[in-house]
């Protein structure tokens, strides 16, 4: 399903001040005001990573995420983090749309090594249709049950 996102990839030092606050933005809109999770964002690991960014054709960003060399959120794995749509498009593949980008932009950026994530419990599923399997138990993380999840 074409969702009408363009999609972009940026070093974080490429970001413009814009698409940083952008950015910003809808990981406060959905992490913080809509799960009701206050939490700093700002954790120390965004300038050391990548920023998948998809456009809608008005300009507005409507989904991103955070791509991480092995080294930075976990020794032996590259990650993908922040993952994130706007709710204006949730059920309409926006998901799905950022996670194909996502792996694809892994692969060119980290070369194909194992991918590991701090997925949110409910999301199992749509992380296993991506090839993604749990390891290790349940935890939280902000009081949200998360679980480690890894694809080969």
């Amino acid at each position: 399903m074409d969702v009408g996102l363009t999609f972009y990839c940026l070093h974080f030092r490429a970001l413009s001040l814009q698409e940083l606050y952008d950015m910003m933005y809808l990981r406060q809109e959905v992490f913080v005001v809509e799960q009701d999770c206050p939490y700093i964002d700002a954790d120390g690991k965004d300038p050391m990573g990548y920023h998948l960014m998809g456009y809608d054709p008005q300009g507005h960003l409507r989904a991103c995420a955070r791509l991480l060399p092995a080294g930075v959120s976990y020794p032996a794995h590259a990650s993908i983090g922040r993952v994130v749509t706007s709710p204006a498009l949730r059920g309409k593949g926006a998901g799905k749309a950022l996670m194909r980008q996502s792996l694809q932009w892994c692969t060119r950026l980290f070369g194909e090594s194992p991918l590991k994530i701090s997925a949110q419990c409910y999301l199992i599923r749509f992380y296993e249709g991506f090839g993604f399997q749990t390891v290790g138990e349940e935890y939280l993380e902000d009081d949200i049950p998360h679980i480690a999840m890894v694809k080969q």
